[in-house]
């Protein structure tokens, strides 16, 4: 198990050197002069110039790289030239709204997504499995942007039951929180749900198919039993790995949502980046949400050795 670990840890570090260099050159790759880009058509040339000094632009490449890592080493992003603040504050300040969006919507994932799915399996070809499969699939279809400004239509100015947008920090007002953060997080969910509802129901039906469970059903064992005990325990593996993918795609879905919603996340502040042309933003933005992706996907690896040991066995053969 030691050795999978350490194996697993291995291979992210360098994803995320990786990750560090493409945030690097984002900026490189612009067309253009990305100092004259932000500093506008109407700047003069100084100022054009103070902004390159700013943004670094002066010095060589190989100058930059190097203090591009020694400024990460200290937890430095940079500098936004927007903002006049450094991007680093600005991410932490905005960093709970993504991560309480996020959470949410993953704990509805997971709700409903594994119930729909179990119930599917379990009634397999009656109108309950219909009726869940139908709303996984409209869940799949229907685009999250668009789903989030039909509900801010009907269930927030239509019927007043949520506010259309803004944030309230959970110390602040619980209450105001989950109103807040209700809409964002299903509009987010919905189509992870119907994702994890036919992955469980997939994964459902060929454990239901094994001997071992057929064995406990012709004991006489309630079917609550059977399928909570003897064959839910055996989805889990597949299960968890989609729900990594899910969480990924729910760190990159929240900027659609954040900026739907008018709240103040990590997402909203990439995109008043890239509209802005606030360049170290968009760096630390791509930085940090890229480096979630590799984190998450290692702890999806570390979690489902734990529970399956025979996951260790096999890397263990294989090498």
């Amino acid at each position: 198990m030691k050795r999978y670990v350490i194996g697993r840890v291995g291979a992210a570090i360098p994803v995320i050197f990786l990750v560090t260099l493409i945030a690097f050159f984002i900026m490189q790759l612009v067309p253009g002069d990305p100092a004259s880009v932000i500093a506008g058509s109407n700047a003069t040339q100084e100022e054009v110039e103070l902004v390159r000094q700013q943004l670094g632009l002066d010095q060589p490449v190989l100058h930059r790289l190097l203090a591009w890592y020694a400024a990460l080493l200290h937890g430095d992003l940079g500098q936004s030239i927007l903002l006049q603040r450094s991007v680093a504050s600005a991410i932490l300040e905005r960093l709970p709204v993504t991560l309480s969006l996020t959470a949410y919507a993953l704990v509805l994932t997971v709700v409903f997504g594994v119930a729909a799915g179990v119930l599917a399996a379990v009634n397999r070809g009656s109108w309950v499995d219909q009726l869940c499969m139908a709303g996984a699939l409209l869940g799949v279809s229907l685009p999250n942007f668009w789903l989030g400004l039909i509900l801010i239509f009907w269930l927030a100015a239509g019927l007043g039951w949520f506010p259309t947008g803004g944030y309230v920090p959970f110390s602040t007002d619980p209450a105001g929180w989950l109103r807040a953060l209700t809409l964002p997080a299903f509009a987010l969910a919905l189509l992870q749900m119907g994702l994890l509802a036919r992955i469980t129901r997939s994964s459902m039906l060929e454990v239901l198919n094994q001997e071992y469970v057929r064995t406990a059903k012709a004991k006489g064992l309630p079917p609550l039993v059977v399928v909570g005990k003897h064959a839910l325990r055996n989805v889990v593996v597949p299960v968890v790995t989609v729900i990594g993918i899910i969480t990924s795609h729910m760190v990159s879905g929240s900027v659609v949502i954040e900026t739907v919603f008018s709240l103040p996340g990590l997402g909203r502040l990439i995109i008043q980046g890239i509209l802005r042309r606030d360049y170290p933003v968009i760096q630390g933005g791509l930085l940090v949400t890229a480096t979630a992706f590799v984190v998450i996907n290692l702890l999806v690896d570390l979690l489902y050795s734990r529970l399956d040991p025979r996951i260790v066995l096999q890397k263990g053969t294989t090498r």
